[in-house]
């Protein structure tokens, strides 16, 4: 069993759900993305969603596309984040981490030469966006076999015999989109996501987390009981940008994913 795979297993033996957070590699610097990481793990985080930053973002709302703008200025390559994350798994009992992007970067860096790196670097997962599943054969083969999960997308909008395919082929966790849109710019629906989470573990044993939409507490106190976790990105993101000079930077990002994880536990929270 994978890495993701044991934290869900042991998440459900103990009646939780996950909080998986994403932050943008490189924003403010990847020495802060460091600290943030060693902060969010001390936090409470389950799984690191580290977005690699990319100049032409399809599904990233304006708060990570800045974000990526800010990392790309910065000088963050996809060679760097693989090294950051390598060395701080030499110091670091990290939860499992999962590489959020695009195809292009990947790519461009050659696909078994980055499949080598990202396996020496202690990455466990891969989201590639713009990569459908009738496209990511190449990829995967080499990902597969070096025992990273592939982490599929399901919207809104799939089809129910579209969600059988994604949920045949899905490894570590499938991931739905709780609205049709970008991440950070909409709530999504309760009765919409109850309906669509319903379709998918229809198809599927699976562990399934939401995100897009979700960003506060409440939300992910609401949310989280539908399905096996949360995925909140833009909050963080937002977070960083305020504070991102400040030397309260840390323990504010570290704060907020405590009284998420609080609020998904239905407690240590109050509205």
């Amino acid at each position: 069993m994978s890495r993701i795979g044991q934290v869900f297993q042991k998440l459900k033996e103990r009646g939780e759900k996950a909080l998986v957070a994403y932050v943008t590699a490189g924003d403010p610097d990847l020495e802060k993305t460091r600290e943030i990481m060693i902060g969010l793990k001390e936090a409470g985080v389950d799984i690191l969603e580290i977005g690699v930053p990319f100049s032409d973002p399809t599904a990233d709302g304006p708060v990570i596309q800045e974000a990526a703008q800010r990392a790309l200025k910065k000088g963050t390559t996809l060679e760097n984040i693989l090294d950051m994350i390598e060395d701080l798994r030499k110091t670091e009992d990290l939860p499992p981490v999962v590489l959020f992007g695009y195809y292009n970067p990947v790519y461009a860096y050659g696909i078994e030469r980055f499949a080598d790196r990202a396996k020496a670097a202690g990455v466990d997962g891969l989201l590639v966006v713009d990569l459908p599943p009738e496209e990511a054969g190449e990829l995967r083969r080499e990902t597969d076999s070096r025992g990273m999960d592939f982490i599929s997308l399901i919207a809104p909008t799939t089809s129910a015999e579209r969600i059988g395919l994604i949920a045949r082929q899905g490894r570590g966790f499938l991931y739905y989109i709780s609205i049709t849109g970008v991440t950070g710019t909409a709530r999504p629906d309760m009765e919409s996501v109850t309906r669509d989470i319903a379709r998918i573990r229809a198809c599927t044993d699976l562990p399934l987390v939401v995100g897009f939409g979700i960003s506060t507490p409440e939300q992910a106190g609401a949310f989280g009981p539908l399905a096996d976790g949360i995925v909140i990105g833009s909050a963080f993101v937002r977070l960083i940008a305020e504070f991102a000079h400040s030397p309260d930077l840390v323990p504010r990002v570290s704060a907020l994913a405590r009284t998420i994880k609080g609020a998904m536990r239905q407690e240590g929270y109050s509205s």
